[in-house]
Parts: structure tokens; C-alpha cells; sequence
């Protein structure tokens, strides 16, 4: 199907109510259609895995095309340049978020490319580097602990960030580290502690709200579990 086509029925399946509403959760209402996230991610079944119609669909700008790009797209054949290129086009949050979960999380530079977009001025390519965070968290089931604590030190120095999109997004990868086994739980416990101590807002929240999860005893018996599986 043709990029063309493809944005025909994005806009056939558009409900402006759907617009406003998102707005009021943050989400930009320029170039958006209101298509619902099951229909876009119906479509993106229906179309398969096409690199160039990814890159045509990104190129229009429009909110759910966008989305539906990172659905479409093949992570093999994703570049450094490209991903470098998406994120400095992010101008909301789900996108940000679709685009990191669906696609980035894929490529072999992930990794460096969520410690290097986590360092940024730029509000949502900072936000950018902690979902990939989390999604890598979530998604890379071979990596070892190691890379994952990597993580934890940066987390500490950004939380002071006091901007909304990027303290979610800290908080986000700090409580994804910490689900993923016993060890990543303690070590992830301990960086909360230690960011709970950090004079700001921003911190204080994270550290709560992510001692509150790592915590609970849910979290804690599934990762007990889950350890003795492994163990076998």
C-alpha cells in the first residue's frame, strides 16, 4: 500500500473528539487525526514490516502516522542517523514513548543511544533516553544485570529535573530496572534511597513513588519466584 493510501485511511478512521480530549492529557493537538491506538496498531498488522513507507509516513507529520511508522518500520533497518533524526522531530509525549517502546529499543545502538539522549537539554530527547531505558528494561531479556546498572547512576543525577515529561520518564526506568530480578530490585531499592536524600521535588517524588512499587510485596514474592525458576 502506497504512503498515500495508507494516510487516506488514517484520516478516514480520525475522530476530532478523540483530538480534544488528548489535549487535555498533554498530548499536542497539531497535525493530530484522533485515531485510536488499537485501530493504528490494526493497520500496522495489516501493512507488515516496510522500512520506506515508515520513513514516507514519518515525513508527513502527522501524529498517528508517526506512531503507525514505528510500528511499520524494520528495526534492522533502522540507522543511528535516523533514530537521531525521529527524535528531534518528537513533539509529544506518546509519541516519544510509541517510538522508543515499538522501534528504538531494537536496533544494537539502543543502549548507547539511551545514555547519550539522556545527558540532553531538550525536554522530550531526555525523556527519550529514559523510555529507552525502561523498554530496554522490559523488552532485551539477554543482557546481563550489568548493563543495567549502568543505568541507576544516571538516573540519580537526572532526577533532580523538576519537568514533568522527564520525571515521569526517570521514574519510569528506575521502576523497570527494578522489576527485572533480585538483584537489579535492591540495587534499584538503593538508588531510590540515595535519590530520596536529593533537595527537589522532582527527586522526592521519584524516590517515593518508585520505593512504593520496588517495595510491595507483590513485586517482591514474582521476583522470588521468578529467581527460583531460573535457578531451576
Amino acid at each position: 500500500m502506497r504512503a498515500d493510501e495508507v494516510l487516506g485511511e488514517l484520516r478516514s478512521l480520525g475522530d476530532p473528539r478523540n483530538v480534544a480530549g488528548r489535549a487535555r492529557f498533554g498530548i499536542n493537538p497539531e497535525g493530530t487525526l484522533g485515531v485510536s491506538l488499537p485501530e493504528i496498531r490494526r493497520l500496522a498488522k495489516r501493512l507488515g514490516k516496510d522500512h520506506s513507507l515508515a520513513d514516507k509516513l514519518w515525513k508527513s507529520g502527522i501524529h498517528e502516522a508517526r506512531i503507525l511508522a514505528s510500528l511499520v518500520d524494520d528495526p534492522r533497518e533502522v540507522t543511528s542517523s535516523q533514530m537521531d533524526d525521529w527524535v528531534h522531530d518528537f513533539d509529544s509525549w506518546d509519541v516519544c514513548d510509541q517510538v522508543c517502546s515499538n522501534l528504538f529499543d531494537k536496533p544494537p545502538f539502543a543502549r548507547a543511544k539511551a545514555l547519550e539522549w539522556s545527558a540532553r537539554k531538550e525536554e522530550l530527547v531526555k525523556r527519550a533516553g529514559f523510555v529507552m531505558m525502561a523498554a530496554l528494561s522490559v523488552h532485551d531479556k539477554a543482557s546481563p544485570d550489568e548493563d543495567f546498572l549502568e543505568f541507576l547512576p544516571i538516573i540519580e543525577r537526572e532526577s533532580a529535573d523538576e519537568r514533568n515529561f522527564v520525571k515521569k520518564a526517570v521514574n519510569w526506568a528506575l521502576r523497570q530496572i527494578g522489576k527485572r530480578d533480585l538483584r537489579l530490585n535492591k540495587a534499584a531499592i538503593e538508588a531510590a534511597k540515595a535519590i530520596a536524600k536529593i533537595d527537589s521535588r522532582s527527586a522526592r517524588w521519584i524516590a517515593s513513588d518508585a520505593l512504593r512499587e520496588l517495595t510491595d510485596g507483590k513485586v517482591q514474592t514474582r521476583l522470588r519466584r521468578r529467581s527460583r525458576l531460573s535457578r531451576g
